[in-house]
């Protein structure tokens, strides 16, 4: 297997942090973990929509997001009606964007009908749906932690009557110094590598370095010194965005596949020993 070499690699990753950094150090890297993105609740559409699902009104659930899927199945059980919600969605037609939405909804036995291809894009997910008429059939759209306002407008292009949830809004930490100390690191020359799991990551880290005025001069960085990875071509469009070209996107779009990649990058990248 090949290492990291003791690079110090700064992690973005909210929710899974800790499992990422113990990868990190099994790959023989020295994680810099920093808290990019607060997921805050919202969760006074469940009951109305519980309503719609156990009515029958639904028939195309659409979800985006592991944790989507589980805010919504844990307020139900918080409510009551977690058995009621369930038996609805298994005559639904359920679509999951990735293995992540899936996971949750098998865990509970609920038939997943419709997977797109990797990597789990607005594309795949849209193309995967060419297998089931829409036009005309009320659907329900989970979202991550903002609207994907792109797929949702596709789906009206195609005649979907959309219902829309947004059950956690992403918002900056509440204590943003980390972030802040992270810009001044990456522009210090102090950090050899940067992994980005999600596009609001990178939007979080320019929102820190315009703070501090050091928004050129983070660009420069992950330009010149700095080897960026993105997990997945969203994520890469992000940073493209910023003027940031990723210089590792890994074959899946997986955790283990991007410090995997990253590995065999710096691997690659070391000068040949004398002889």
């Amino acid at each position: 297997m090949r290492t990291l070499n003791g690079i110090r690699l700064a992690l973005l990753e909210t929710r899974l942090s800790r499992e990422l950094s113990e990868l990190v150090r099994r790959f023989g890297g020295t994680p810099y973990p920093v808290p990019t993105v607060r997921e805050v609740p919202r969760l006074e559409q469940v009951p109305a929509f519980l309503d719609q699902l156990s009515t029958g009104q639904l028939s195309v659930i659409i979800c985006l997001t592991g944790v989507g899927v589980q805010r919504l199945l844990g307020e139900a059980a918080h409510l009551g009606r977690l058995e009621e919600a369930l038996a609805a969605l298994r005559v639904l037609t359920t679509v999951c964007r990735g293995p992540k939405p899936s996971a949750v909804l098998t865990r509970y036995e609920v038939p997943v009908r419709i997977q797109p291809a990797e990597p789990y894009t607005t594309k795949e997910l849209l193309e995967s749906l060419n297998a089931i008429e829409l036009r005309g059939k009320r659907v329900a759209l989970l979202h991550y932690g903002e609207l994907n306002q792109p797929l949702a407008d596709a789906l009206v292009t195609r005649g979907a009557v959309l219902e829309e949830l947004c059950l956690y809004q992403w918002m900056m930490p509440e204590d943003a110094e980390p972030l802040k100390h992270l810009v001044r690191e990456l522009v210090g020359g102090h950090v050899d590598a940067i992994a980005f799991t999600s596009q609001v990551q990178c939007r979080h880290l320019f929102e820190a370095a315009v703070t501090l005025s050091l928004s050129h001069e983070l660009v420069e960085a992950l330009h010149d010194h700095v080897i960026v990875a993105a997990i997945g071509p969203v994520c890469a469009a992000a940073l493209r965005a910023h003027g940031v070209t990723p210089d590792i996107l890994p074959a899946h779009p997986k955790m283990g596949s991007l410090i995997s990649a990253l590995a065999d990058y710096v691997e690659l990248s070391e000068p040949p020993a004398d002889d």
